[in-house]
């Protein structure tokens, strides 16, 4: 067994040693790929001798003493602790990469390239192709990719996206054929729960405003009804003033200055003003004067700040520390 996979087994192990809120805490500070490699490797544990146990505690004296027994269904076990320390909507996508990981195994290829790289693999691809492969992305690195190709063909495949309501086994050997390394899914005639307009909007929000718009007016002309379930899963930084005064506090605790400064330069003065009512005196007088110094700052710096404070308003959002209101957002988040 290569050094890395007994290295992620012992990882395993000890996870699953910890219990699963323990479990659940030390997976939220992990990488997305390092909780699917962890999850991957529980799933396939169902029998551990007492012998490898002892010694992987035994590497971790610290926390040997209040380690648990073994769980005896791994399955149930890794779904439990990743709904834990993901929120239910984002662990029911991983569990579905997981129990299925040889389905998409070509497409982990993908994860390690540069949205540049991909795009250029797909540029001239059929947009259904590229839709399919787009909603097994991590949806930041789909936004990227989609930002990188021609408008014309991004606006298509985000058509596709929104339309898409699962991933059926020929489409996967289609996807086989156009990656190479992307496994056939045999006899399984279970389709991925993947795509849709929950899943467009996750891409769209995560693209900038600019390129955002285009997307929309697109979808918009070919169907009206569909843009507008779109909009409806979709929360924007302008959002951030249906929320209440409690979670807007929660979310600046969060945010470094420099940051919120930046990405309040293109924020409604609505926002700027809620964001100063719910800041000490001392600290919105501060943070005034900071705005009002800042010079010109490019869009794309805005939007790169807006879009990271985003991703603190999600996982605030699972964490039960913010509620979001208004445009479908609280089901969108």
């Amino acid at each position: 067994m290569p050094a890395d996979d007994k290295g992620i087994e012992d990882a395993a192990i000890l996870l699953m040693s910890l219990g699963e809120e323990q479990a659940a805490d030390v997976l939220r500070h992990l990488a997305p790929k390092d909780v699917q490699r962890l999850g991957e490797a529980i799933a396939k544990m169902h029998a551990v001798p007492r012998d490898r146990i002892d010694a992987v505690l035994a590497r971790f004296e610290s926390v040997a003493g209040e380690a648990s027994a073994i769980v005896a269904d791994t399955n149930d076990y890794v779904k439990s602790v990743l709904r834990r320390a993901l929120g239910d909507e984002n662990a029911n996508l991983l569990i579905e990469r997981i129990m299925h990981g040889s389905e998409i195994a070509g497409i982990e290829s993908l994860r390690w390239m540069d949205p540049g790289s991909v795009a250029e693999l797909l540029r001239n691809e059929h947009p259904q192709i590229v839709a399919a492969i787009a909603v097994h992305l991590d949806f930041e690195h789909a936004s990227e990719v989609l930002k990188a190709l021609p408008e014309r063909l991004r606006n298509e495949v985000m058509v596709r996206v929104a339309t898409l309501d699962g991933i059926q086994p020929s489409a996967l050997r289609d996807l086989n054929d156009v990656l190479s390394k992307l496994l056939s899914v045999g006899d399984r005639t279970k389709k991925a729960t993947l795509g849709g307009p929950k899943t467009a909007a996750e891409i769209i929000n995560l693209m900038g405003s600019s390129v955002e718009t285009s997307v929309l007016d697109f979808i918009r002309e070919a169907d009206q009804d569909l843009a507008q379930k779109i909009l409806d899963n979709m929360f924007t930084f302008d959002d951030l003033g249906t929320v209440d005064d409690k979670g807007i506090q929660a979310l600046l605790k969060e945010v470094q200055s420099e940051s919120l400064v930046v990405a309040l330069k293109g924020a409604s003065p609505e926002l700027r003003d809620k964001v100063f009512r719910n800041m000490s005196s001392r600290a919105a007088e501060t943070l005034r004067e900071e705005l009002d110094s800042r010079g010109p700052v490019r869009l794309s710096e805005v939007e790169a700040e807006q879009k990271e404070i985003l991703k603190i308003v999600r996982r605030l959002a699972e964490e039960g520390q913010i509620v979001l209101g208004g445009g479908g957002a609280d089901q969108f988040l």
